[in-house]
């Protein structure tokens, strides 16, 4: 038994071997392969390294690269800015004094103060005639000193009534007051049937009472507005009594001869009297449009266009660049508006 199945049980380790080796092979063989292949590369690199350069021969253009910030449509020609020609007629606003000295030193004068008998009967001492008999008997002192008839007060100044001081309403909240760049097409109303935009809807929202304008311009004008809060303010500033003088930036289509200059300052006819300038004078332009500096003690109804006319030329623009001593910010953009907190 044992010879017989020996043989048997080597044929099949053999076989096993033999079977063994022949998968050993099948894995080794695309190793060799791969080894083969890196051979061959080496070879190929070694022989092209030593042949000469030859550069190679472009078939087809390459393409540009592509800008992706490239406008991929034509380029549209930019508008031509229109200039404006308001800087040459307020050029000579550069040399100006500041308006905040200016405007500080009228507020400050003794022609603007309120009057001691009115600042009394707002106060509620009594009427305003009763106050003026106060005054006289000796029973009311400004500052420590006996006051007077016609005596002006400012708000820093303490008033006594028989020896009480006198506390004045809204001595804290002085009134406030802001320049405004009219354009033109604005109108000088707080209501209009037309619709038409105003120039009050483009001032501040204020909480108690409303904004009173200084004067007016008409629709047409531009320039400098005046707005307060207090009516007494208003009617100081336009009172004729102290004299607010107009000053205007007037282009016109042609030039004034000097004659004609000199006819505007003595005095020209219109339907509504004679009117006249304090000065005038020519400031540049070329052509069809040159400016002119006037200044005018009055404001009536489109005055200075209806002078122009007078003497046979048209305004084509008209600009309030002062009032009084308040003079138009030249920083200050058309439809914006600039506020001063003062005393007075």
């Amino acid at each position: 038994m044992t010879d017989t199945t020996q043989p048997a049980a080597d044929g099949a380790v053999g076989a096993s071997t033999s079977a063994s080796k022949g998968k050993g092979r099948k894995l080794r063989t695309p190793f060799r392969r791969r080894r083969g292949d890196a051979v061959q590369e080496q070879k190929t690199r070694k022989s092209t390294s030593n042949a000469p350069y030859q550069p190679q021969v472009e078939t087809e253009k390459a393409a540009a690269p592509v800008n992706r910030r490239q406008r991929t449509h034509p380029k549209k020609p930019r508008p031509i800015r229109q200039t404006d020609d308001s800087d040459l007629g307020l050029s000579f606003l550069e040399n100006a004094e500041p308006t905040a000295q200016r405007l500080g030193r009228f507020l400050s004068s003794d022609a603007v103060k309120p009057k001691l008998h009115k600042v009394l009967a707002d106060a509620g001492v009594g009427s305003r005639r009763e106050m003026e008999e106060l005054i006289v008997s000796g029973r009311v002192s400004v500052n420590g000193e006996p006051a007077y008839i016609g005596q002006r007060v400012a708000t820093e100044d303490v008033v006594r009534v028989n020896g009480r001081i006198i506390k004045r309403p809204n001595a804290d909240k002085p009134p406030r007051i802001i320049l405004y760049h009219k354009p033109a097409g604005e109108i000088v109303s707080h209501d209009d049937p037309g619709k038409r935009e105003t120039v009050f809807s483009r001032l501040p929202k204020i909480k108690v009472g409303k904004w009173l304008s200084v004067g007016r311009l008409d629709l047409n004008t531009e320039g400098l507005l005046i707005f307060t809060t207090s009516g007494d303010m208003a009617h100081r500033f336009m009172h004729p009594r102290f004299g607010a003088e107009r000053e205007y930036a007037v282009r016109v289509l042609g030039e004034l001869t000097s004659e004609q200059m000199d006819l505007l300052k003595t005095g020209v006819e219109l339907d509504d009297g004679v009117a006249q300038f304090g000065s005038i004078e020519f400031v540049g332009g070329e052509g069809s449009n040159r400016w002119y500096r006037v200044t005018i003690s009055e404001g009536r109804n489109r005055e200075v266009r209806r002078m122009f006319e007078a003497v046979g030329l048209t305004v084509s623009r008209l600009i309030r660049t002062r009032f009084g001593e308040v003079v138009l910010p030249r920083n200050l953009r058309r439809g914006r508006w600039k506020s001063f907190p003062l005393k007075w």
